[in-house]
């Protein structure tokens, strides 16, 4: 799936006045790479993000999904794209404390309507894709810091997603941990040719992405070495 934003602006109110998080931003994404949006805190990076989801409708500008725009899809027509055709990875894993790695995956397959038979055998081959065979019993607290950032991406791909939407994935983990989650997003992306956009802050872990857009007060450029 492609994504384009197209001269996307987004605000928000801010008293009496409104704040502009996005201005007149354009991107686009292709299947099979990895697109890093890179910038401060306060940049407009999860603006971005929660645009390129359909969680957040812009003022103005369109959200191209294979060149069809979702901008103003209705509540329940959005959701359904959401469900079908995008996985959304958190920055915080959110994983429910009483499921195992393997029922993380299934409910969102339960929720979805799916075959559970079918589901059950999807979510032990993303386990398995995401090095977890053998953790899918455990429960979080169980579980590494990298290894509950696995399970969230591993969920994420449950619903055959063809666009993954990743917030700052490396956020919470040491250096070697962001690392192994940064190979394993790369190697999914090239593996299941997504559409993979990541929010980071981080630009030493910018080598991983095949294209990367800075964004500064809501303005965006590509950066010349990719």
């Amino acid at each position: 799936m492609t994504l384009h934003l197209d001269d996307v602006t987004l605000t928000y109110p801010d008293g009496d006045q409104r704040l502009t998080a996005l201005d007149h931003v354009s991107l686009t994404a292709e299947p099979g790479t990895l697109t890093a949006i890179v910038g401060p805190s306060g940049s407009g990076k999860s603006s971005l993000l929660a645009v390129a989801a359909t969680l957040i409708t812009p003022d103005s500008g369109r959200v191209l999904l294979d060149g069809r725009d979702v901008a103003g899809l209705n509540r329940a027509e959005t959701a359904a794209v959401r469900r079908r055709q995008i996985g959304i990875i958190f920055q915080s894993s959110n994983l429910l404390a009483s499921l195992t790695a393997l029922d993380q995956l299934l409910v969102v397959a339960h929720m979805a309507g799916h075959d559970m038979t079918v589901a059950s055998e999807r979510a032990k081959d993303l386990l398995d894709a995401v090095g977890l065979a053998a953790q899918a019993d455990k429960r979080p607290h169980q579980l590494s810091g990298g290894q509950r950032q696995r399970v969230t991406i591993a969920r994420g791909l449950m619903n055959h997603p063809s666009l993954l939407l990743v917030d700052e994935p490396t956020s919470a983990l040491d250096t070697h941990r962001g690392e192994e989650i940064l190979n394993l997003l790369r190697r999914l992306t090239t593996d299941r040719g997504l559409t993979t956009v990541m929010v980071t802050h981080n630009k030493e872990h910018l080598h991983s992405a095949d294209r990367v857009t800075e964004i500064v007060d809501g303005r965006t450029r590509q950066l010349a070495d990719w």
